[in-house]
């Protein structure tokens, strides 16, 4: 799968086989806020807390635009090419540095199990490296083997379990889990 980049204006759009990546908007919030982040089956096991209220998601998007004012790329929202307008989830890069990054990933239920979230990561590691990332990280709850699933098919490397490491809201808000730690990294 080759991503085409098809907005030279900080990586804004990106084309995959069957997907549209773009930047988030505020156009996108009720979208956003329908779709996907304020559903407690969906965001389950996610490290942000369920979107409770339409502000939330503007909370988000004025988060992602300061993360795209700081580095070359941010968060983009999944579209579904075949069916315009479709928002499928999300996906993103979050730099922690020039050279390390962090992906993951998000889709609405009726997008499971239909290869999307693979898709959309391999077009985040392409963008990685495109960008001159070395290290690409991702984390997921010990139990969500899905999504352990998805990381392993898009080349990631399980570099072991983090014990009482990450935080999922959505389960207790409280409480440390463990997480399995996954990388992926390049040659500069």
């Amino acid at each position: 799968m080759n991503a085409k980049v098809i907005s030279q204006n900080k990586l804004e759009t990106i084309e995959t086989d069957r997907l549209l990546l773009r930047r988030p908007r505020p156009a996108y919030a009720v979208g956003i806020f329908s779709r996907f982040a304020s559903d407690p089956g969906v965001t389950r096991f996610m490290s942000w807390p369920c979107h409770r209220t339409l502000a939330d998601t503007e909370a988000f998007l004025s988060w992602s635009d300061a993360d795209w004012d700081r580095w070359p790329a941010g968060s983009y929202l999944i579209f579904a090419k075949d069916r315009p307008g479709l928002l499928l989830g999300s996906t993103g890069l979050s730099f922690q540095d020039p050279h390390r990054a962090i992906t993951g990933y998000i889709l609405a239920r009726d997008a499971w199990g239909q290869g999307y979230a693979t898709e959309a990561l391999l077009a985040m590691v392409e963008l990685a490296q495109r960008l001159g990332v070395r290290r690409l990280e991702a984390a997921c709850h010990i139990d969500h083997t899905a999504s352990a699933h998805v990381l392993e098919k898009g080349g990631f490397h399980c570099g072991g379990i983090l014990r009482e490491h990450g935080r999922f809201p959505n389960l207790d808000p409280g409480k440390l889990f463990d997480v399995r730690e996954y990388v992926r990294e390049f040659k500069p």
